[in-house]
């Protein structure tokens, strides 16, 4: 017991080194300088692999944490731990200009374990967006748009934080087949932005600078139900629904406008400072999982959240209504082959289907993916290495938007032993 809890513990010193260190992830998205910034999408990595499904999906060595009804059907007197890093690239494709970032960071830490019988707990802290952007443009004499009586400029768009979510919950089998958890979710974090105008005429002109700070924090609910039909052969049907209502919490908004010039002169234009609270709505999903135990697994998701209802300051007219349809399928050849290490190996694949909720000159940014991942499980244990890559295109219309293709690949290690086993011989 000892020895578990000090390899967890130097895990967890090294992630939160690593995550202090990066900050967040420094992929650049100009999608990124509305609202809250980009959303990360949830679930854990063998979840992503199968295209973000997991509503209806039940499991006893991996935490699904967007329905807190799975948590009943972690193993009695098990321990789950599941940590994972991702590595992004954004390929943006805009007329004839192509530009290409890339980061890696850390993502995800989860952990579960059972109360009673078919009552478990879970808790984790997962990414709920990225703000973070970089955008430079310079005008000089000669290009389109150069104004004889401005001259020559480079205006800069700086982008960064972010919100985090973290979240503990339960859940419990009712009675036979149907099981419902609750989770408690705490959000917090902010978004910074800067407007930066420097003149080539640096001497007879001022600069112009402006910057913008949301910060956001508060806790709220989400429920979550799944029902479970055991069929002949091993073959089941699940079922679940989750749901999070829509919550106002704590925020401050900050505003400041000032020029400057070569001399050091500085003279503030404009300054804000709001302390309110704004609506965020809630998220509804709705899953169905079919397949055969430790076999075969075909899941579909559905989730909508009405963004629209939103009162974000500085989202006004950006705000659109969240729609996906996640689809993934999970083939494992033989769980328990003795003789074959590729046979017990499990492999995923999925397809996403995205309405973003960011909108620009009135039309919504979409998104389509497919997914691939593969769980490696380590010797004599249900504990594995979980692979995935992502591919998703985000795509928009108008002449403020551009494309982007963006790749992400991931690892996590999901531990998971017997923790709470009495010794009976000393």
């Amino acid at each position: 017991m000892q020895n578990k809890a000090a390899v967890i513990l130097f895990t967890l010193l090294i992630f939160t080194a690593f995550n202090n260190t990066s900050g967040q992830k420094l992929v650049n998205s100009p999608f990124a300088r509305f609202n809250l910034g980009i959303l990360e999408p949830a679930g854990s990595f063998r979840s992503l692999a199968m295209g973000g499904t997991g509503t209806a999906i039940r499991d006893n060595n991996s935490i699904y944490y967007t329905n807190p009804a799975s948590y009943s059907s972690l193993d009695t007197n098990s321990f789950v731990f599941d940590f994972g890093i991702d590595y992004g690239i954004n390929i943006l494709t805009e007329d004839d200009s192509r530009h290409i970032s890339d980061d890696i960071n850390f993502d995800h830490l989860l952990l579960g374990f059972p109360i009673l019988k078919d009552w478990g707990f879970a808790a984790g802290i997962i990414p709920f967006s990225n703000g973070y952007y970089r955008i430079s443009d310079s005008v000089l004499e000669g290009d389109p748009g150069y104004d004889p009586i401005t001259g020559g400029y480079t205006e800069y768009h700086i982008g960064t934080g972010g919100i985090t979510s973290f979240f503990a919950g339960t859940g419990m089998r009712l009675f036979k087949g149907l099981s419902a958890g609750i989770n408690m979710t705490l959000l917090f974090g902010s978004v910074n932005r800067i407007n930066q105008f420097d003149f080539a005429d640096y001497s007879n002109a001022y600069n112009n600078n402006s910057t913008e700070k949301m910060q956001l924090n508060g806790l709220n609910l989400d429920y979550g139900i799944q029902y479970s039909i055991s069929l002949k052969n091993n073959y089941f049907l699940n079922v679940g629904a989750s749901m999070s209502q829509g919550k106002k919490y704590k925020s401050r908004y900050e505003t400041i406008a000032y020029r400057y010039n070569y001399y050091g002169a500085t003279d503030t234009i404009s300054s804000s400072a709001d302390s309110s609270r704004v609506f965020i709505p809630g998220t509804v999903r709705m899953g169905l999982a079919f397949g055969k135990k430790n076999k075969l697994t075909a899941a579909f998701d559905y989730s909508f959240t009405n963004w629209s209802e939103s009162t974000l300051r500085g989202g006004e007219g950006y705000l659109g209504n969240k729609k996906s349809m996640n689809f993934g399928i999970e083939y494992i050849p033989e769980k328990f082959s003795n003789y074959s290490y590729v046979r017990r190996m499990e492999y995923r694949i999925g397809a996403h289907i995205e309405d973003n909720y960011l909108v620009l000159n009135g039309d919504q940014i979409k998104e389509i993916g497919a997914s691939f991942g593969i769980g490696l499980p380590l010797p004599r244990s249900l504990s594995k290495v979980n692979l995935f890559i992502d591919y998703t295109k985000r795509s928009g219309s108008g002449e403020l938007s551009h494309n982007e293709n963006y790749f992400t690949m991931g690892a996590s290690l999901n531990l998971w032993d017997l923790w709470f086993m009495k010794r009976r011989y000393e």
